[in-house]
């Protein structure tokens, strides 16, 4: 099978893009390419095309390679529910909890879906882009492992290891990486790369010389740091305490609420490109600003958690005083859970079984319990008839006299989601909302907001464009195919 492998120094050295940009550059080629993640760990996933759900960032990778999304392209996804445990989902599906702990010794009984799936890729694809996890030295979960060295041993896949220089310390990350791990391991390493560089590239020639001598492994690229990537959405939570785009003092101020367990952040990302909004991700311990327009409550992995917190920082008075003064508030999933009368748990899905209060400012109640709903879903919205397209990804039965009055309305007339009898309080289970043209737009205006002549999906595949022809100038993409093609 051909196939290339990229690992990293560390976690946030650019894997997922350099994975995006590969795939893109090689599909520009006229090449059947296919993203693979063996393990991920996200909670920023996507509804495939075959009812089940991936990493985010596989998602944004298949569209660079301008493929569906599939399970197959990320076999294996943790979705953090506490500091110590996540749900297990298996080529789509969820297959239960685990504490970390507990899923070393899962991890061997893993391998085998794993190499399925990148079978499956690979009886499609002219070549396959493999994205590692994390670290590539993390010699103490080695044993087992299936999402770096594991499984680049196992499927027989040259690796290409990256640092970061911008981070600092990448001669240090990539020689030491070499001298901890395995002597086999390092044998199947052929090169490195080195990551968002700034400045003049010739100030680090010997830098990159010096690795070479000191790893034994070739150079395939010094790769300039790339601004626009903060335009693409992003995966890890890391990206929630980055920079915004620029500085904004726009009118409309849209607060959303980034409580510990955050899910699907990146429904936000289109709001982040409006000029007339200033987009704030609140964390814990700061006050909801008194002149925000709307607040947006975001979904959770683990609602009941996050509206303990939501209320132990105090942001239910502040939500209750925004809403005496007229602001708006809407949530998403696990956000629109929270704004109801009570949430419940019985079968202990998210955490201890139990049921709570919930912020009352909606007339529904949720039980957490049932199948997992995966599906993609449009129709029009309450908001002057808007059409919208977007996904569902949620455990639970939300019902109540608020769900008279709905948002949304399915193309098959199915009705989902609650307004508030003033129509100041909102919600729903549909994620993705904000990247269909039509329906931000509307709420933008519904809410003061200027809109802008913004096509989302035409920005993403462009700066996907600009991204590949910036890795063609960098990276030896010649070299890496003819790796992959031993």
């Amino acid at each position: 099978m051909k196939a290339i492998m990229l690992q990293g120094t560390g976690s946030d050295v650019g894997k997922s893009l350099l994975v995006a940009g590969l795939c893109r550059a090689f599909s520009n080629r006229g090449l059947k390419v296919r993203p693979f993640k063996p393990q991920n760990m996200s909670n920023n996933a996507a509804v495939t095309a075959d009812g089940g759900e991936i990493g985010r960032a596989q998602a944004l990778q298949a569209r660079a390679a301008r493929v569906a999304p599939t399970v197959h392209m990320n076999p294996v996804l943790l979705k953090p529910q506490s500091n110590i445990g996540a749900q297990v989902v298996v080529q789509g599906r969820v297959v239960g909890t685990s504490k970390a702990r507990d899923f070393q010794s899962m991890k061997p009984r893993l391998m085998a879906s794993v190499l399925e799936s990148f079978r499956k890729l690979g009886e499609e694809a002219d070549i396959v882009v493999v994205e590692g996890a994390g670290s590539a030295s993390e010699i103490n979960l080695r044993a087992g492992d299936i999402a770096n060295m594991g499984f680049a041993q196992a499927a027989n896949v040259p690796v290409i290891l990256v640092g970061d220089i911008d981070r600092g310390g990448v001669i240090a990350s990539l020689v030491g990486t070499k001298a901890v791990i395995a002597p086999d391991d390092a044998a199947r390493i052929a090169g490195f790369i080195v990551n968002k560089f700034r400045g003049d590239p010739t100030l680090f020639a010997a830098g990159m010389s010096e690795i070479e001598r000191l790893t034994g492994w070739s150079s395939f690229g010094l790769v300039p740091y790339f601004s626009n990537a903060n335009r693409l959405p992003a995966e890890d939570a890391l990206a929630l305490a980055a920079p915004q785009i620029a500085p904004r003092n726009g009118p409309i101020q849209i607060v959303v609420l980034a409580y510990p367990r955050i899910s699907n952040f990146d429904d936000f990302d289109p709001l982040r490109l409006e000029p007339g909004v200033d987009l704030k991700f609140l964390h814990p311990g700061s006050p909801i600003p008194g002149n925000a327009t709307l607040v947006i409550l975001p979904g959770s992995k683990a609602t009941m958690a996050d509206l303990a917190t939501l209320r132990d920082t105090g942001w239910d008075i502040d939500l209750a005083a925004h809403v005496r003064r007229g602001g708006r508030v809407l949530g998403i999933c696990g956000g629109y859970q929270m704004l109801g009368k009570r949430v419940s748990d019985p079968n202990g899905i998210e955490g201890e079984p139990g049921s709570v209060d919930g912020l009352g400012l909606l007339d529904i109640e949720t039980v957490l319990d049932g199948d997992k709903v995966l599906v993609e879903v449009s129709g029009t919205s309450e908001l002057g008839g808007a059409p919208f397209r977007g996904y569902e990804m949620h455990i639970g039965r939300t019902t109540g006299a608020g769900c008279a009055k709905p948002m949304l309305r399915f193309a098959d007339s199915r009705t989902e989601g609650a307004i508030s009898a003033l129509g100041h309080v909102s919600g729903c289970y549909v994620h993705g909302l904000f990247a269909d043209d039509a329906f931000r737009a509307a709420l933008l205006t519904s809410i003061g907001a200027e809109t802008s002549s913004l096509n989302y999906d035409a920005d993403i595949d462009d700066v996907l464009d600009q991204f590949a022809t910036h890795i063609e100038l960098h990276v030896a993409c010649d070299r890496l195919l003819e790796l992959a093609n031993r």
